[in-house]
């Protein structure tokens, strides 16, 4: 059987940028992905933003991941010539009863490290955003959209360019533990085994189940994993805004807000639909759901033209906390945490995890020297 140092299952995002950070560290790595294509899940279905870091309790690893992250993403593109834009964003209360959220997200990202956060009055959002009603916003200079497509195909490039290799269509089997090392099978047209010294589960919605199918491994380490759907609504025509438009957040995601493209076209979205769990998904967009966008966007953009909004794609987010509970922090779980040597395993990496992927690999590859020493 064939011997690699590190298998890497997933080639999102996060997965990509393990894989080239334990590349780069001289690691001998081969990628797994099920789809015939890199990034197709997760990391193709969100809103390509660059997060500053101002929602998510200090200390955590959402916290400081995102921000370690997003400074590492910015220099990253630069280096790269990734098509990125740091635009800007403005959090918006829609209400006198809102403004007191916007001072709670505004503490919280101070604590988080996020220093460049200004809390400005109704009167100064209408100067950026001639086209935004609110009652007072926050403005975060240091957030952004990048090209998440190039972003991927750049670490992919740099992991190969360290030796790295990916297997297309070569769904994770199982694995099982033989000797100091892990054996992998693979399925699809051409099924394969393989052996590493490390495991990396870089599943995204498929980690549970890649978890649950590594034997040896401790079930009680594998939290449930709870599923929500986002849908996104585009602007036929060119909207009125320079800023990413926020919301304050709402049970399960950061509400309706409006982001940009790199073209300057805005989409709308997400929204939350908790799936059942179990139930089979598909990503079709719901389009009853599109007075509820227009009511929601009216709040902070009156001026929405009727009929403007149109279908656009929907994104699941894997998540570890479920409906009415407080959301629950990344899972970056090595064998410090579950006892079980050789494995590192990455459940509920939503958002901020495309900002913060470039820290996350460096969490993961910390696991593995950790290990190792």
């Amino acid at each position: 059987m064939d011997k690699v140092d590190a298998v890497v299952v997933g080639a999102g995002v996060v997965g990509l940028a393990a894989a080239r950070a334990l590349a780069l560290a001289g690691l001998e790595v081969l990628i797994l992905e099920a789809q015939d294509a890199i990034g197709t899940g997760v990391s193709s279905r969100n809103s390509e933003v660059i997060h500053a870091g101002l929602y998510y309790p200090a200390g955590s690893l959402k916290a400081r991941l995102c921000v370690a992250g997003r400074r590492r993403l910015y220099a990253y593109c630069e280096e790269r010539g990734i098509a990125h834009r740091r635009c800007g964003k403005l959090v918006v209360a829609t209400s006198a009863a809102d403004c007191e959220r916007l001072d709670q997200i505004l503490a919280r990202g101070r604590e988080n490290g996020v220093h460049d956060l200004r809390r400005i009055d109704a009167a100064e959002a209408r100067a950026m955003e001639p086209a935004l009603a609110c009652a007072g916003a926050l403005h975060s200079p240091s957030s952004g959209i990048v090209d998440s497509h190039a972003l991927m195909t750049a670490l992919l490039g740099d992991a190969q360019n360290a030796g790295a290799l990916l297997a297309l269509r070569s769904p994770f089997v199982k694995a099982w533990r033989d000797g100091g090392a892990w054996c992998v099978a693979t399925g699809g047209s051409e099924p394969f085994e393989l052996a590493a010294d490390w495991l990396v589960n870089a599943a995204g919605l498929d980690a549970q189940r890649v978890a649950l199918a590594t034997e040896g491994f401790p079930r009680s380490a594998v939290p449930q994993q709870f599923l929500a759907k986002g849908h996104y609504f585009s602007l036929a025509a060119k909207a009125p805004f320079s800023h990413l438009i926020y919301p304050t957040p709402v049970d399960g995601g950061l509400g309706v807000h409006l982001t940009l493209d790199l073209g300057g076209q805005a989409k709308f979205g997400p929204d939350v639909e908790w799936l059942t769990e179990g139930a089979p998904f598909d990503y079709a967009v719901d389009t009853s759901r599109q007075a509820a966008f227009e009511a929601d966007i009216r709040r902070y953009w009156p001026g929405l033209p009727a009929g403007a909004l149109q279908p656009a794609y929907s994104g699941v987010r894997p998540k570890l906390s479920g409906p009415g509970a407080p959301a629950a922090d990344f899972a970056i779980l090595g064998p410090a945490e579950h006892g079980c040597a050789g494995i590192v395993q990455l459940f509920g990496i939503e958002s901020p995890g495309l900002t913060a992927s470039l820290a996350i690999a460096e969490a993961v590859l910390a696991a593995t020297a950790n290990s190792a020493s």
